[in-house]
């Protein structure tokens, strides 16, 4: 058994699970760039049986899948993994699975964000590393308004910690109802008054075909000029252009991304040129502890699957 580990940026897979108990004679390759364009994909992995992949990073669509005569159990880590074709891979007979995962750290960085951007955090140490003191006045966040741009079990943490600091939470999705925000202590309002009266706006909604494109030029044009804005969900439910505009006319005060349309970001990216902006490279899962479940479950997925009876099993919808 031919088994390949895609896009272990981190050089830690090999450390988070004892991959020594592969059946006799399997093979582990690990690979840790990414693989290039979709005709290097398809010729580098073409000689397994099996595939770990991490989250979105490498995307599986149908004519890839077609390419890969040899696979037979591909391994996201996640419960879900909307880069992967399942239609296709259930068409091929390909068994896919899943993992678990540990703690809600994409809120903490949510958090991380919001603060870096409120108290101008990266801005005042790079001064301060170049001889300067204190250079700006930065915002208090007590009595301020967080909107949450979804309330499942993220933007419930996330609203819990706003609530800690005394601000004042509203909520919209699109299922959202006013009874489910009330027992997250939330006021649920509709959507353009959520970006018309929030200071700090924060997304936390899976990227569906309904949700794509949700927070869109209408929204972003509603927010107040000092709010801030934060998307550590994906960035396929805010309009690129839209944001990046009033970025650059200091419409809006910041804005804290995480995720972008193409990953890892490339080095002619608008965004490496956006003012107020603090980025960062798809951390919000990317923690020790989220990474030995994610290993681990793999290589069980695998020995499960293996023995005949696979686990955490992801079919089409």
């Amino acid at each position: 058994m031919r088994v390949a580990v895609l896009d272990d940026y981190q050089e830690v897979a090999r450390g988070l699970a004892d991959w020594s108990q592969l059946p006799e004679g399997s093979d582990l390759t690990v690979f840790h760039a990414p693989l290039g364009e979709p005709d290097a994909v398809a010729t580098a992995l073409e000689p397994f049986d099996v595939l770990v992949i991490m989250r979105e990073r490498t995307p599986f669509p149908a004519a890839l899948i077609e390419r890969l005569p040899n696979l037979k159990l591909l391994v996201t880590t996640g419960a879900r993994n909307n880069a992967v074709d399942l239609h296709a891979c259930a068409a091929r007979g390909i068994t896919v699975c899943g993992t678990g995962m540990v703690g809600t750290p994409t809120a903490e960085l949510a958090w991380g964000l919001i603060l870096a951007l409120a108290k101008r955090i990266p801005a005042e140490e790079r001064a301060l590393r170049e001889g300067r003191w204190q250079t700006c006045l930065t915002g208090d966040l007590g009595g301020k308004r967080l909107g949450l741009v979804g309330l499942g079990k993220l933007g419930t943490k996330v609203a819990r910690v706003g609530q800690a600091f005394g601000m004042d939470v509203v909520a919209w999705s699109p299922n959202l109802t006013a009874e489910r925000a009330a027992e997250a202590g939330v006021a649920r309002v509709e959507k353009r008054e959520l970006f018309a009266t929030s200071d700090v706006v924060s997304v936390h909604l899976v990227l569906s075909e309904r949700t794509r494109g949700v927070v869109g030029a209408a929204e972003i044009g509603a927010m107040k000029p000092t709010a801030l804005f934060v998307n550590t969900s994906r960035a396929g439910l805010v309009d690129e252009a839209a944001l990046a505009d009033a970025l650059r006319q200091g419409r809006i005060g910041g804005a804290g991304i995480d995720v972008f349309p193409i990953e890892p970001l490339p080095a002619d990216s608008l965004w490496l040129d956006l003012p107020n902006t603090v980025l960062t490279p798809h951390l919000g899962y990317v923690t020790r502890e989220n990474y030995a479940v994610f290993y681990r479950d793999a290589l069980a997925d695998i020995l499960a699957w293996r023995a005949g009876a696979p686990v955490r099993l992801l079919s089409p919808g």
